[in-house]
This record gives C-alpha cells, sequence and structure tokens, in this order.
C-alpha cells in the first residue's frame, strides 16, 4: 500500500511553504546585501530590516515571485534556455507590476531604478530580469526537488496543523501590516479615521513605527 505524503506535487501546501521559504530567504537577501553594499560604500557595518510586513523576516515579492515561477515553470520539463526566458519575463513583470500597484494605491515607492542600466519605467530593469530568469533555472532544477522532499517529509496529521497555524499567522500579520501603510496614506493625504480602526492605526502604527520595518519605503505625492 502506497504510503499518502504530506504536500505531494505542487498542490496548495507545497505552493505555501515555498511562499514561506522565498519570503524568508529574500528579506535576509535583501539585509545581507544592503550590509556589503553599505560596508563598501561608507566603511561600517549598518544592519537595516527589509521586509514587507511589519512583524517577521517576511518579503512577500520574493515569496510571490518564487510561487509564480515554479507554479508556471516545475509543473513539466524544459529547457534551461526557456526556464531563463520564461522566468526572466514572470520575474520582471512581476516586479514592475509591484511597483505600479504600490505607487498607485499606497503612494510609496520601495525601490526606484530610473539610473540604472537599461532601467523600464525606473520599475526593473533588463539586467534584473536576468537575474530573475537565472533564479528561476535555480529554483525549478535545485530549489524545488529539494524543497519538496523536505516538506513531503513531514508527517501527514503534523503538516497540515503547522501550515494552518502558519497561514493564520501570516494572514494576521499581512492583514495588520498593509491596513497600517493604506491608513498611512490616507493620513498623509489628510483624512482623519473615521473609526476604531484608523485610530487603532494611527496610535500603535503611525509613521514613525512603520519607518523601523520599511527602511527602503519613501513615501511619495499621494494620489487623490
Amino acid at each position: 500500500m502506497k504510503t499518502k505524503k504530506f504536500a505531494s506535487g505542487l498542490c496548495f501546501y507545497k505552493l505555501f511553504w515555498i511562499f514561506l521559504f522565498g519570503c524568508v530567504f529574500g528579506a535576509y537577501y535583501e539585509e545581507i546585501l544592503n550590509l556589503v553594499m553599505h560596508y563598501h560604500f561608507h566603511h561600517e557595518f549598518v544592519w537595516q530590516l527589509r521586509r514587507g510586513v511589519i512583524w517577521g523576516p517576511i518579503s512577500p515579492v520574493y515569496g510571490m515571485g518564487a510561487v509564480l515561477i515554479i507554479g508556471f515553470l516545475g509543473r513539466k520539463k524544459r529547457p534551461d534556455w526557456q526556464i531563463i526566458l520564461y522566468g526572466a519575463l514572470l520575474g520582471g513583470s512581476f516586479e514592475y507590476l509591484i511597483s505600479f500597484l504600490q505607487e498607485t494605491f499606497l503612494g510609496t515607492v520601495s525601490w526606484d531604478y530610473t539610473n540604472e542600466f537599461l532601467n523600464i519605467n525606473g520599475r526593473t530593469t533588463i539586467p534584473f530580469a536576468i537575474v530573475w530568469g537565472l533564479l528561476a533555472l535555480a529554483l525549478v532544477k535545485i530549489f524545488l526537488p529539494s524543497i519538496s522532499a523536505i516538506i513531503e517529509s513531514l508527517p501527514v496529521t503534523f503538516g497540515k496543523i503547522v501550515t494552518n497555524i502558519l497561514i493564520v499567522l501570516l494572514a494576521f500579520d499581512f492583514t495588520i501590516s498593509w491596513g497600517a501603510l493604506i491608513r498611512q496614506m490616507f493620513r498623509h493625504n489628510g483624512y482623519p479615521p473615521v473609526s476604531f480602526v484608523g485610530e487603532f492605526f494611527d496610535k500603535y502604527l503611525p509613521d514613525e513605527v512603520l519607518k523601523k520595518s520599511y527602511t527602503n519605503m519613501v513615501v511619495i505625492e499621494v494620489p487623490k
């Protein structure tokens, strides 16, 4: 009798864990890269948080990028050049879209590539898209087989319980974090709170607190 595995194939639970690993990897990658770049230019070590939520080392852009790439490119075998090409298109397009949505609906930007080589409206660049393509190759050919084996080795009941708990915790984190950013946008646009929710965000999550988590986020002219 075949033993039932936890999160076999590219099911929801498997993609959630890939999302989570991508989020954590992205947060620490950005923080370590910033540490190295800051030392290179200023000759001092400075550790800055680079995350997309208030609590925890979570960068949803990297998590969603990993899910998109593996979800589209990890279901069947493809030659390496196709994975790199499609990964570059997916990653570059996703980065552009997130930048556009953040600027449009939150009145903030977290990256600006206007002065970078071969940039596309300052939201992404051709070289960075190529990096996404190479990352896609590593994700599909190296990361996916290894992480799948680890995830599927979890006991079924234990895996489901832990995953569901993490889903609830992340949903709470995302709701509070992005709710605070939306309230920040209205606050900068001169709108007073109209409910206890807005009052809560203004009191406990003002700009000074948000800046500690979103260290590279810049408030721009807020959309009317």
